[in-house]
Parts: C-alpha cells; sequence; structure tokens
C-alpha cells in the first residue's frame, strides 16, 4: 500500500468520529479486521472515545489476534494498547483480555540487544482489572505481582492501582514493597501515595518515617506523599523536616511541593519563609506562593485550580 492510500484510509478512520453512529459502527468494525496494528489502533480509539459497545466483541476478537506472533503482527504494542485503553473506556469488565495482558512480555529488536515493548500495556491492564468482575482479593494479588515487574512504570502503576481496588488489605503489600525498597525510589513513592489515599490516618507515621531513610531521594518521595494529604498532622511533619534541613536545594523543593498541598495552612507557612529566611530562600517562597492555589494575592489566573 502507499503511503498516499494509507494516509487516506487513516484520514477515512478519523472521519468516523463525526457520522452517524450506524455509518460509523461497520465501517469500524470492518477497520478492526485490517492487517495494519497502526490502522487498528486509530479505529479502537474511535470506538472507545464513541462509546461503541456494540464493538467489544470485535475489538477483542482484534486483541486476540494480534497477541498471535505479536512482535510482527504488532510492533510496540500499538494495537493492543489501543484495544485495552478503548475497553476501558467502554466499561468492558470481563477480566480475560486485562489478564492476558499483563502477563505479556513482547521483546522487540533494537540496537544493541532486544527491548520488551510491552511495559505500557501491562500498566494498562493493571488499571484496567480494578474495575472487573473479580473479587478484591483476586485483583490484588495480580496487582501485588505487578510491584515486581521489571518496569518502573508497571510497578508505578501497580501501586496506584491498588490503591483504586479501595480494600483496605490493599495496605499489604505497599507497606512491604515500601519497607524492601525498590532501585527506583519513585516505586516507593508512588506505594507511599497509595497507604495515604487508602488509609490516611493509619499511615502518615508510617510514611514520616521515610523522612529519615539514608537515601534524600527516598526522603523527597516521602515529602511529595505528605504534601498530598489534607490531614493538618501532615504539614507539621513537614515543618519540622523543614527545620532539620540545610541543603538549599533541598529546601527549593520542599517549599514548591507544600506550594501544591490541599491545605490552606501551607500558604502561611509559605509567607512565614518568605519573610524569614535568607534572600535566596525568601525568593524561593516567592516563587511557591505564586504556584499555590490559596494565595489569594497570586496573578489573576494564577496558582488557582
Amino acid at each position: 500500500m502507499s503511503k498516499e492510500s494509507f494516509d487516506r484510509k487513516l484520514a477515512e478512520i478519523e472521519a468516523l468520529r463525526s457520522v452517524a453512529e450506524d455509518v460509523a459502527i461497520p465501517q469500524c468494525r470492518k477497520a478492526l479486521k485490517d492487517r495494519s496494528n497502526y490502522v487498528c489502533a486509530k479505529t479502537a480509539a474511535v470506538a472507545g472515545d464513541r462509546q461503541f459497545h456494540a464493538l467489544e466483541p470485535d475489538l477483542i476478537s482484534a486483541f486476540e489476534r494480534f497477541m498471535r506472533d505479536p512482535v510482527k503482527s504488532d510492533p510496540q504494542c500499538w494495537a493492543k494498547n489501543s484495544i485495552v485503553k478503548a475497553l476501558k473506556n467502554l466499561g468492558h469488565s470481563d477480566a480475560a483480555v486485562y489478564l492476558r495482558g499483563i502477563e505479556h512480555f513482547q521483546m522487540e529488536p533494537v540496537w544493541g540487544g532486544r527491548e520488551d515493548t510491552a511495559t505500557t500495556l501491562r500498566a494498562a491492564c493493571a488499571h484496567a482489572l480494578v474495575n472487573c468482575r473479580l473479587d478484591s482479593f483476586t485483583v490484588l494479588t495480580h496487582l501485588t505481582g505487578l510491584l515486581a515487574d521489571p518496569a518502573v512504570p508497571v510497578r508505578t502503576d501497580a501501586a496506584l492501582a491498588i490503591a483504586q481496588v479501595s480494600a483496605r488489605e490493599g495496605t499489604l503489600p505497599l507497606r512491604l514493597k515500601a519497607l524492601t525498597g525498590d532501585p527506583e525510589p519513585q516505586v516507593t513513592g508512588h506505594c507511599l501515595i497509595s497507604l495515604l489515599n487508602l488509609d490516611g490516618d493509619g499511615h502518615l507515621s508510617f510514611i514520616a518515617a521515610f523522612l529519615g531513610k539514608e537515601d534524600p531521594d527516598v526522603r523527597i518521595e516521602a515529602a511529595a506523599a505528605l504534601a498530598q494529604s489534607r490531614d493538618p498532622r501532615s504539614l507539621e511533619i513537614l515543618k519540622e523536616f523543614w527545620d532539620t534541613q540545610t541543603d538549599t536545594q533541598v529546601k527549593r523543593t520542599l517549599l514548591t511541593l507544600i506550594a501544591g498541598s490541599p491545605l490552606p495552612s501551607s500558604v502561611s507557612f509559605l509567607q512565614s519563609v518568605e519573610e524569614s529566611g535568607s534572600p535566596q530562600i525568601a525568593a524561593y517562597a516567592r516563587e511557591a506562593l505564586s504556584q499555590s492555589r490559596h494565595n489569594k494575592k497570586a496573578a489573576p489566573g494564577e496558582g488557582f485550580d
């Protein structure tokens, strides 16, 4: 197929976003059988965005097709990624597709070796599992396994998905993962954030303990989690942590994090730092204040949701 013909086909699929449903659905159904994974990816996006529930069986059939000889049929997992996103948007609650997706690794040749291109797929399936017709224990069992995935994005998304399950039992794998640590501090940070979302009252002190970890990046991740809390005690913990810091850049980071706090009282702290800090720290505090949603002195259209 020439580039002109291929571009025309993509344009025709995009046009299906604005035509009548009784015309668009048959055309989407036909396009989902196309050999091109890119064509199918674009079609799946249309089906999901337009809420074409009638196409759920066709999306699943396409997913299964692209799982056969996947490196050749669906390089970069373009089709599978888009199909899973569409099914999630459609509220598809049969877990079969997502369970296949979280176990899929797709090693493709790259310069110097091979690379797994299915990380986005596994992460997307992790979030999709949350709303499936499965009991919370089963969902948490699968998500717990993903906390040990080789890919950082999958581990972080698994931590966030566990919080979405809204089951108190989810705090257990998150605590264990946080305590055992991860080569990437951001994974630990996402575990702490999810613990806060699941059981903020019961985990403030647990998260605060990470402010004393040896790894400075883990300390910042803990501070970032606390800065998202609506519990006034979290701000007091951050103030105490602030008082122990001597590194100027760490203090600047803390001010930025506190500027994003949902607590209105965060502004008072930033103002006090502006008034009493060194010229450099005061400048950082003013910068943070300009970003705060609670700062009534912010310019119109700035610092507010």
